[in-house]
Parts: C-alpha cells; structure tokens; sequence
C-alpha cells in the first residue's frame, strides 16, 4: 500500500500514525488520540480493530463485512462520511492525525455507533411494491430498459452516509423529510414497470420532498456511486409538480377524468 505525495509512492508500512477518535454517548463526549504502527494494506477499519486489541477493548463501532456490502461502518472521516472498511490508509495518511467520528445526524449511543432508528421509521412510510395483475400468459412482462432505470437503486447497501450528510435531517428534522435513501425507495417503486400504486401524494406530504434542494450532497457521498440526485429525486419532484402545480395537468386530469 502506498500513499502518492508530490507524485512519488510512499509505503505507509511501519509508519507510525495517530487516530483521534471519539470516545462516548449522546451526554458527553470527546476525541481521545491512539498511535498504532500501520501495516500493508490496511483501511480505517483495521485501524479501529486494532486500537481495540491493543488499547481499548470497549472501543464501541459496528461493522460485518468488511467488502463495502452491508454498510454497518459508517462514519465521519476527517469529517467526510465514509465507510470506513473502504477508506484505505493511503487516502488519509498524509492528512494528518485521521479523526474518527459517529455520523453527526443520528444519537450516538456509544463511540462510534449511533442510533439509527430514524430510517426504519421512515422506511414505513414508503408503500410497498403493488404489482399489477398478470397477463393472459400468467406472466409479467417488462423490457430490459425498464429494468435498467431501477437496477441501479437496488445498488444501496443502507449505509445511511447519504442520510448522514443531508443537512435537512442533520437541522430540521422536525419537518418530517425523510431523507433522500427513502425517496430514491419511493422512486424505485414508481418506476418499476410492474407497479400500479400512486404514490405522488406520499412523497409529498409523508416524505416531504420539497425540502430537499437537490445539492447532491447525498450523491457524492454514496459508496456505490448511485446518482441519487438526477435519477430518482429530481424525476419524483417532477412528478410531484406535474400533478400539484401544473394547471395544464390539473385541467387535463379534470376532463379525462369527467370522461369516465
């Protein structure tokens, strides 16, 4: 593993280096700094599972996979969310002291791992796929196109970072926003091809989409490099101005709607 300054390589093996990590709860808390010597190929995590091996046993951080799959390791990396299984040392050392922090948005409980409940409430408010009735085949058929538009969206591994970096959630979420993972889910349901349900008015008003003011902060911090932003919120806002503001729509849903 190397780390690139001023374009030469430079090992980071058997460098020392400091960690400043946070250490505590939602009441009190403060950064404690750990020096370990780093070895070849190692990522924060590895970090993290050293510090407590060799000086903190009741380090609290949460992590499964360590492959950038199941999203437990998130956290702020000198203050950019990140997964930290995913963020090699190389990136970091030459930044200084690297300072590990819980994700700003959510309680923490302990450490580094917090509380995020928030998301699983507001996964409720988002209605199920409601798939239309089968063909005459006893079939559903859809193009592969049609598949394409939506695969991306079950790219998500639930890490939350794009929940984390929302500054509506992380300053108002007393507004109701549910935050731009469970719009992208809302927006994986509406463009599924084998979908029937209407569910323009919950984003509006249970998810509350107009607070989001498309900055794609949630974008640039997604670890799997989903286009949050451009693909599924600014199509749903689309669809919400389309059957809320636009006269013309409003007007042509009145008459086709008297025609039935």
């Amino acid at each position: 593993m190397a780390s690139h300054t001023a374009g030469k390589s430079v090992s980071v093996a058997g460098r020392e280096h400091t960690f400043n990590v946070f250490r505590g709860d939602k009441e009190h808390g403060e950064l404690v700094d750990y020096t370990i010597e780093l070895s070849e190929g190692m990522v924060v995590l590895d970090a993290i599972h050293q510090i407590q091996a060799t000086e903190a046993p009741d380090l609290a951080c949460r992590w499964n996979c360590k492959a950038g799959k199941c999203g437990s390791c998130s956290a702020e990396i000198n203050g950019k969310p990140r997964l930290m299984c995913m963020t090699r040392m190389d990136q970091v050392v030459d930044e200084g002291p690297t300072t590990i922090k819980p994700m700003k948005t959510f309680p923490v409980i302990k450490d580094l791992a917090t509380d995020v409940s928030f998301n699983y409430r507001a996964a409720k408010k988002v209605p199920a796929l409601d798939p239309k009735p089968k063909d005459e085949r006893g079939e559903w058929t859809m193009y592969q196109y049609e598949v394409d538009r939506i695969q991306e969206f079950r790219k998500c591994i639930e890490c939350f970072l794009c929940q984390n970096t929302c500054h509506v959630l992380r300053d108002h979420q007393e507004v109701g926003f549910a935050g731009p993972r469970f719009i992208m889910r809302a927006a994986q349901y509406e463009m599924h091809p084998m979908d029937q349900a209407d569910r323009i008015d919950v984003v509006k008003e249970e998810l509350g989409i107009g607070y989001c003011n498309i900055n794609k902060c949630c974008t640039d911090v997604c670890p799997e490099g989903i286009n949050i932003t451009d693909n599924a919120i600014i199509p749903l806002k689309e669809r919400v101005v389309d059957r809320v503001y636009d006269p013309v729509m409003g007007l042509w849903r009145k008459l086709t709607a008297s025609e039935t």
